[in-house]
């Protein structure tokens, strides 16, 4: 690493496709970006926080939470290339490692940015973090991607199908209780130079075809780190996620807490 200090970034852009204008839909009475905001500008791994955007309204809404956002190209097509164009400016220049925290996570742990730094202060070039996926449901769903790892904790796939396949049947729920099935959390720490390089990458075609975009670097040969933490709430991606994350914001956190290792 070039040096010790973390910057976190929360790429926040309007244009979701599953929830338009997600940043801003009212979450127990908040939009969404101050939930995350808030959360995760308190991790104390972290030595500074910014939301990067491409909406004046989304920077104007953090300006009355007290939030920092600063304004970002409306070209660019992943949050990568979003988190990348505030890493690779002057005012964000002296941090060493980068994280980009997903704008539609109000329940992420500092255990996930954690694992996820942990990687990078291990050698990888970019760190990422993983739990089990417990339920069969989700281990067949695309819409949640799964990771296997070699026995150094470095990544070989990700993946939207139900990975590794089980040649004798379905896994039972012991099984995917383990480290064996792993549902991916979309947290990713990078030195600068391996976050620049990501960038400056090519499309490949395992990402167009699993519109996976970390499918990139792990076919350009960039090492990932996939750190293990205990649980995951889940983002915010639908209005029927919106539903569900205001149930869980809207209950005092011994409660959140029993409901979510209830699920897990």
């Amino acid at each position: 690493m070039q040096n010790g200090t973390i910057l976190g970034v929360i790429p926040a852009r309007l244009g979701s496709e599953r929830l338009p204008g997600k940043p801003l839909v009212r979450i127990a009475g908040r939009p969404l970006i101050e939930w995350v905001w808030r959360r995760v500008s308190a991790f104390e791994i972290l030595d500074a926080c910014v939301v990067a955007t491409d909406a004046a309204e989304v920077v104007v809404a953090c300006g009355e939470f007290g939030g920092i956002a600063v304004m970002t190209s409306r070209s660019h097509r992943s949050g990568t290339e979003r988190v990348a164009e505030v890493a690779a400016s002057q005012a964000y220049s002296s941090f060493g490692v980068i994280v980009n925290v997903q704008g539609d996570e109000p329940l992420i742990e500092e255990s996930h940015v954690a694992a996820a730094v942990e990687q990078v202060r291990r050698g990888f070039d970019i760190g990422t973090a993983a739990t089990p996926v417990r339920d069969r449901s989700a281990w067949l769903d695309p819409a949640v991607v799964k990771v296997t790892r070699r026995p150094t904790g470095a990544a070989l796939y990700f993946s939207r199908s139900p990975i590794p396949f089980r040649r004798d049947g379905e896994p039972n729920e012991g099984a995917l209780g383990t480290a064996d099935y792993l549902r991916h959390i979309g947290v990713y720490a990078y030195t600068r130079d391996a976050l620049l390089r990501w960038i400056a990458l090519p499309e490949s075609a395992l990402e167009r075809i699993e519109r996976l975009e970390q499918l990139r670097p792990l076919a350009a040969g960039f090492s990932i780190g996939v750190g293990l933490v205990e649980r995951a709430a889940g983002g915010v991606d639908t209005p029927a996620d919106a539903e569900r994350m205001t149930a869980l914001l809207s209950i005092s956190d011994n409660e959140r807490s029993r409901t979510l290792q209830a699920r897990t």
